[in-house]
């Protein structure tokens, strides 16, 4: 047997290209369809095999009797599978007959629909509204309403269970996946001339009398129009107020008087609406004003709000942000349930749109204002701990049930913020000082350190150039740490500011405890900053003694200060 080492040469280039053909007549791709032959049949599973798979691919037996029913699963009988994994961690190939027949299926229900094509089913259960309907060929399940089970009213059905009937596919939602189907249409004895001639009876705008609850869905209700022809009153069209679903309104059999929005001939079928024979309420927002305090009715909670009613029909949205003064991220069923009823301010009318906002917090007063009334700026109080961040504490204040922030820096003049905020504890009840209130804003800054006498006000009259007496703390290469008498207060002279010159400016000359005099070379006081000088000092004292020691006739005994007056007078005889 010759073996092709290198396909490169022109002889085995024509091997190469039979190779290539060969696979690419079978596309393998994960998420397709594709078709397999059963090679073996144990107790657990059925062995597939697929054109261009390098191994064979199991399916469980019970999977399989699914498929097939009340069928012999036979060797070498062909089975459509949907390939999920070419091959897994294991080298398997992992394939699903079951999600292979619910696509197919769905396919073959959209060519139906495609064609307005009849289906075979059976009934299998009732639900909410109708009946589920199981699709003969691929088990897919499909809803059929109440009112398109038959052409008239049924007391029972319950003989319509378990036989394979046909049905019309009247309405499929490809982006949900789900079908609803009509008996009624296909036993109904009218053509489509027929049903086009009794759609000529109506016109947009008509009302109808009497019309029969037939059924409905999540989306609208079914109603039967003088035993000859279904309408649709869609969810929407039903009230002004918000309806989660038709059985909420309406019980099978009743009489509703129903009002025409809209007719289309091409698909033969008339739409609805009840709440168009009311007035509506948002008619009557002349009677409303924004800013003012009015009672609703909690209708709805959703997670981003309530919707409540301030009269029935008109509904308004109170947003989560406007339930509480002091509950940022607030969980609206904490607070309220349906049919509560609740005060609110009117925020916004939007009479375009027919939109009202609502605010249930603007009802009550703001506890930011009443914390200022009672505690204004520099007022000194207690909370309790409520968190705890790296450089801030929360501080709830029960009285009014809100939060003071309490930054780091303001725990202590002295000790190092990142130090001091690890001696506190959520929980921990704490003295505070109010230094800032915003109530727009619902901010309330609190200090600790303010409580105590700023050390830095020691130095209140003290200027440049004016000398301290210091104690030396410790030592570094960047210089001393001083304190100054009567202080905690720690200032560093940094090296180049401990003498003049540069072999004295060692901070090796001090130790601790050594008592020493510096000079202010800067002072602000609203930022709390103090630079003092050693270098500074001996500058001053240099200067000093300069002034006190000399006078308007030094020099004048120096060997040179006569040759100099002499040959000034030189200079100007010769001239």
């Amino acid at each position: 047997m010759e073996v092709y080492k290198d396909i490169s040469t022109g002889q085995n280039q024509e091997f190469k290209k039979l190779l290539l053909d060969n696979f690419s007549k079978t596309k393998i791709e994960e998420g397709k369809l594709l078709t397999g032959k059963i090679t073996k049949i144990s107790e657990k599973h059925i062995y597939l095999l697929i054109d261009g798979m390098k191994s064979e691919a199991l399916i469980d037996i019970n999977e399989a009797k699914t498929i097939y029913g009340n069928k012999e699963i036979k060797e070498n009988d062909k089975l459509e599978v949907y390939l999920e994994k070419i091959e897994d961690k294991n080298g398997e190939v992992i394939v699903s007959a079951t999600r292979a027949q619910k696509i197919r299926g769905w396919y073959i229900l959209e060519k139906a629909y495609d064609n307005n094509e009849k289906v075979k089913g059976k009934i299998v259960s009732k639900c909410k509204g109708g009946v589920i309907v199981e699709h003969s060929d691929t088990k897919s399940l499909m809803f059929c309403p109440g009112s398109q089970i038959d052409s008239k009213p049924l007391k029972s059905f319950d003989h319509l269970f378990n036989v394979e009937q046909d049905f019309k596919i009247i309405k499929l939602d490809k982006f949900r996946g789900n079908a609803c189907v009509s008996r009624r249409e296909v036993i109904s004895s009218f053509k489509k001339e027929d049903k086009a001639k009794i759609l000529e009876k109506y016109k947009v705008n008509d009302i109808i009398k009497d019309a029969i609850v037939k059924g409905y869905s999540s989306f609208g209700c079914f109603f039967e129009v003088n035993n000859e022809i279904d309408v649709l009153v869609h969810l929407q069209e039903i009230s002004y107020s918000r309806i989660n679903h038709p059985d909420e309104v309406f019980t099978i059999g009743e009489k509703h008087d129903l009002k025409v929005i809209s007719i289309d001939n091409d698909k033969m079928q008339i739409s609805c609406s009840i709440k168009a024979l009311t007035p509506d309420p948002f008619e009557n927002i002349s009677n409303y004003e924004i800013g003012k305090t009015y009672k609703a009715k909690v209708i709805k909670v959703v997670d981003y709000g309530a919707f409540c009613e301030l009269q029935p029909g008109l509904t308004c949205l109170l947003h989560s942000s406007e339930i509480s003064w002091n509950k940022k991220n607030v969980s609206p069923n904490k607070f309220f349930k349906i049919n509560d009823e609740i005060e609110c301010v009117i925020t916004e009318i939007d009479k375009e749109k027919k939109r009202i906002a609502i605010s249930h917090k603007l009802a009550k007063q703001n506890p930011y204002d009443s914390f200022v009334e009672k505690y204004p700026a520099n007022s000194v109080l207690k909370g309790k701990i409520s968190n705890i961040k790296d450089f801030s504490i929360y501080i709830n204040i029960e009285e009014f049930d809100i939060d003071g922030f309490l930054h780091a820096n303001d725990l202590s003049y002295t000790e190092k913020s990142e130090d001091e905020i690890k001696k506190y504890s959520k929980g921990d009840e704490i003295q505070v000082k109010v230094l800032e209130i915003k109530p727009k804003e619902q901010k309330i800054k609190f200090g600790v350190k303010q409580l105590q006498e700023d050390p830095f006000s020691q130095f209140k009259d003290k200027k440049v150039n004016d000398v301290i007496t210091v104690k030396v703390k410790s030592t570094s290469s960047k210089g001393i740490i001083v304190l100054p008498e009567g202080s905690n207060l720690e200032i560093l002279i940094k090296k180049s500011q401990i003498a003049i010159n540069a072999e004295d400016a060692r901070s090796n000359r001090f130790i601790a405890g050594d008592r020493i005099d510096a000079a202010v070379s800067e002072i602000n006081f609203e930022k709390r900053k103090l630079v003092l000088s050693i270098k500074l000092l001996e500058e001053l004292q240099n200067k000093e003694a300069v002034s006190k020691f000399s006078s308007p006739l030094s020099g004048k005994n120096l060997p040179f200060s006569s040759l100099s007056e002499k040959l000034d007078s030189t200079k100007k005889e010769d001239k």
